[in-house]
């Protein structure tokens, strides 16, 4: 738990792309309109596709899983609140930032955010991740 300090970030960024939509539709069964159908979401408030939330929100398991805590950390809980829509094209900048570090369980608690390419908050959220032995694992 030495590697790691209060107010520790880490971010990675994706580009949302047509096959994202495709395939998390694919994967999840979620086939809703909103995200596959252009000619339905054109009468929606958004006015185009948007991506599943969850497809969002699985940018949090890149930055957890591999930046921050990363190898062998494993996922305890996760809240999301999603706070703007993402579409198509969009780049999504995932940011971890250690809140909180509970040493005798070995949990982190990250706060979680996820953001457009204009700074616009998309995502936010807190993570609890349990972390391995300094070099070891669960």
């Amino acid at each position: 738990m030495n590697s790691y300090s209060i107010g520790q970030q880490a971010s990675c960024s994706k580009t949302i792309t047509e096959t994202d939509f495709v395939l998390f539709a694919g994967l999840s069964g979620d086939f809703n309109p909103i995200h596959i159908d252009g000619e339905y979401a054109k009468k929606t408030r958004f006015k185009q596709r948007i991506a599943h939330g969850l497809l969002t929100s699985s940018l949090l398991s890149q930055l957890l899983g591999v930046h921050l805590p990363g190898k062998g950390a494993i996922y305890v809980e996760q809240t999301i609140r999603f706070k703007a829509p993402v579409f198509i094209g969009e780049t999504i900048t995932a940011k971890g930032t250690v809140q909180e570090i509970d040493e005798e369980r070995r949990i982190l608690t990250l706060l979680t955010q996820c953001f457009n390419q204009d700074g616009t908050l998309v995502l936010t959220g807190t993570a609890k991740m349990m972390v391995p032995e300094d070099g070891g694992v669960i």
